[in-house]
């Protein structure tokens, strides 16, 4: 209603079997954007895919990103959610899924990138006051240890080579890390494929497919 409001008439109508999720901007946590920010809010979120999961209508999910980061909680509560639900789901980076959008990206049971889509991985850093003690670094080090473990668990990446990445610096004047355009992403296994939505849809069609024909073959053998 909103876009109509706006000004774009006629819109298609999406498959009501298949739920489109997007993620967008800055994701926000426990303290809110900026007002000049483009941002997704996890509250907003979580109900969607607790929707998914519980409406026997939806069969399969597609998730577009494009992302700057935001909130590591957050982004990583999402991307746990994402990964826990039983309907099949796809992953679609457009421009970017950087920071904590990686493992978002990697949350789903197939993942698409576009060409030009990039994604940039770092080590977790904060804003604002931080207390020069050893007990803050042993934080940060566990909080960045359940991203890499996430992500290992989620994607094909070997763990090395995602820790390279995080701390490369050959690539930022003035930080350290990595970003992957496209294809750069499938050849480190972070993605499964390039593609775009067509590919994305695809390959959801196809997951779910799968999936009714093996609950029929189930209730058959019961």
């Amino acid at each position: 209603m909103n876009i109509t409001a706006l000004g774009t008439n006629n819109i298609p109508e999406k498959e009501e079997n298949i739920h489109i999720l997007t993620i967008i901007g800055h994701i926000e946590g426990h303290m809110v954007s900026p007002p000049q920010n483009k941002s997704t809010k996890y509250e907003h979120i979580i109900p969607q895919l607790v929707a998914v999961e519980e409406n026997p209508k939806i069969e399969g999910l597609l998730v577009v990103l494009n992302t700057v980061g935001g909130d590591v909680e957050a982004g990583l509560a999402i991307s746990e959610l994402i990964n826990s639900l039983s309907k099949p789901k796809v992953t679609l980076v457009l421009g970017g899924s950087h920071s904590i959008g990686v493992p978002l990206a990697t949350s789903g049971d197939y993942s698409f990138i576009a060409p030009s889509g990039t994604m940039t991985i770092h080590p977790i850093r904060m804003n604002g006051l931080v207390i020069g003690v050893p007990q803050t670094f042993n934080y940060f080090s566990k909080m960045q240890d359940r991203i890499i473990d996430f992500v290992v668990r989620t994607s094909k990446v070997n763990r090395k080579t995602l820790i390279d990445l995080m701390n490369s610096t050959d690539e930022f004047a003035n930080d350290i890390g990595t970003i992957l355009v496209g294809k750069e992403a499938v050849e480190h296994n972070l993605i499964n494929e390039v593609g775009g939505l067509e590919s994305s849809l695809k390959k959801l069609k196809e997951l779910i497919s799968y999936r009714t024909a093996a609950r029929e073959e189930q209730i058959i053998k019961n």
